[in-house]
C-alpha cells in the first residue's frame, strides 16, 4: 500500500510562533519527531503539509520553512496559509507563495470565524482570485458551518474546495459515542452535491481525545462514502493533532498515525472501495501532484 497524507502539519514553536499551542502540542513536531512516527506496512509514504495556523504575519515564513525540510518529511504538497477577505494583501502573498512549487492551496482557518464569514463579498472575491490562481482552498469548519461551505462553492464554482475532517462533527467519547446527527448528515450529502468538493477523512480522533475505536468511527465514515463516493473521499493523519489526548492531562500517543491509517484503509478494503484511491491517488489528483 502507498499512502499519501493529505493532512499533515509540521511545527516548531523555536522556529515560529503559534498562540494557540498548549499542553503536549507546545514543543516541536517536524522532521526528527515524525521519522519517528512513521506509518508501518507501506511500500511509499509522502505527504501534503497543511499550515498549522502560526501568526498571520509568519505565513510566508511557514511555507519558506516547511519547503526547507521538504524532503526530509516527504512533503511534496503545501497548503499555505492565506487571510482571503485581505484584498490587496491577499495579492501580494499569492505573489510570494507561486515562488514555492510545492504550494498547491492555501487555508484560512475558518472554525474559529463567525458564522457567516465566508459569505463576506471580500472572502468570496479572494476565493475568486484562488480559483484563477489554480489552488485549492481547505475548508475547516466546525459542524454547524458546513452550509457557509456549500455557499461558498456555490458562489466560487470554479474553487476546488476539500472540507477537512469531515467538517468535525460530534462524535462523543469512546466511552460515550454519540450516533452521527440528522444535521451533519444532511449538511454532508447537501455539500456533496457540489461535484468540486472533497473530503478528508481525518481529524477524528481529534474529536475523541485522541482515541481510536472504530466502532465509534465507522458510521461517519459510512456517512461520508454514501455521501461523497470513494473517489472524492481523501485520507489525512492531522498529525499530531490526532494523536493528543485533550480531556485532562494531554498525552500524545505516537502510534496514532499508523493506527489511523489502517483504520482508514481496512475500512475502505471492507467496503469494497478503492483503497488506493482514498489513501493516494484522490489527494494527488486534487491538488495536482503526481498519481505515481
Amino acid at each position: 500500500m502507498r499512502i499519501l497524507d493529505s493532512h499533515l502539519h509540521l511545527w516548531d514553536p523555536t522556529v515560529l510562533a503559534y498562540d494557540w499551542l498548549e499542553g503536549d502540542l507546545n514543543a516541536p513536531f517536524a522532521a526528527a519527531e515524525l521519522a519517528e512516527d512513521r506509518i508501518e506496512d507501506v511500500q511509499r509514504e509522502a505527504a501534503v503539509f497543511v499550515q498549522a495556523d502560526p501568526r498571520t504575519s509568519q505565513a510566508l515564513d511557514e511555507v519558506r520553512w516547511v519547503d526547507s525540510i521538504a524532503e526530509e518529511t516527504g512533503v511534496i504538497g503545501i497548503v499555505a496559509g492565506a487571510r482571503l477577505h485581505k484584498k490587496c494583501a491577499l495579492r501580494a502573498h499569492l505573489d510570494a507563495l507561486s515562488e514555492y512549487e510545492r504550494v498547491v492551496g492555501v487555508r484560512h482557518l475558518l472554525q474559529g470565524e463567525r458564522d457567516g464569514f465566508a459569505l463576506r463579498r471580500a472572502f468570496i472575491e479572494g476565493a475568486g482570485e484562488i480559483a484563477a490562481r489554480g489552488l485549492t482552498f481547505d475548508a475547516c469548519v466546525r459542524a454547524h458551518q458546513i452550509p457557509d461551505v456549500t455557499a461558498l462553492a456555490d458562489a466560487v464554482p470554479d474553487l476546488r474546495i476539500v472540507l477537512d475532517h469531515l467538517g468535525k462533527p460530534a462524535i462523543g467519547t469512546s466511552e460515550d459515542p454519540l450516533p452521527p446527527s440528522v444535521e451533519w448528515v444532511r449538511d454532508l450529502c447537501t455539500l456533496a452535491e457540489r461535484p468540486q468538493v472533497m473530503l478528508k477523512l481525518s481529524g477524528l480522533p481529534a474529536e475523541s481525545s485522541g482515541h481510536i475505536d472504530e466502532d465509534q468511527m465507522v458510521p461517519f465514515l459510512d456517512a461520508a462514502l454514501e455521501a461523497f463516493g470513494a473517489d472524492r473521499l481523501m485520507w489525512g493523519s492531522d498529525w499530531p493533532v490526532s494523536s493528543v489526548d485533550s480531556e485532562g492531562d494531554p498525552l500524545y500517543f505516537p502510534g496514532n498515525r499508523d493506527d489511523w491509517c489502517h483504520t482508514i484503509a481496512d475500512w475502505a478494503r471492507e467496503r469494497g472501495a478503492d483503497v488506493d484511491g482514498i489513501m493516494w491517488g484522490n489527494a494527488a489528483r486534487f491538488y495536482g501532484l503526481p498519481a505515481d
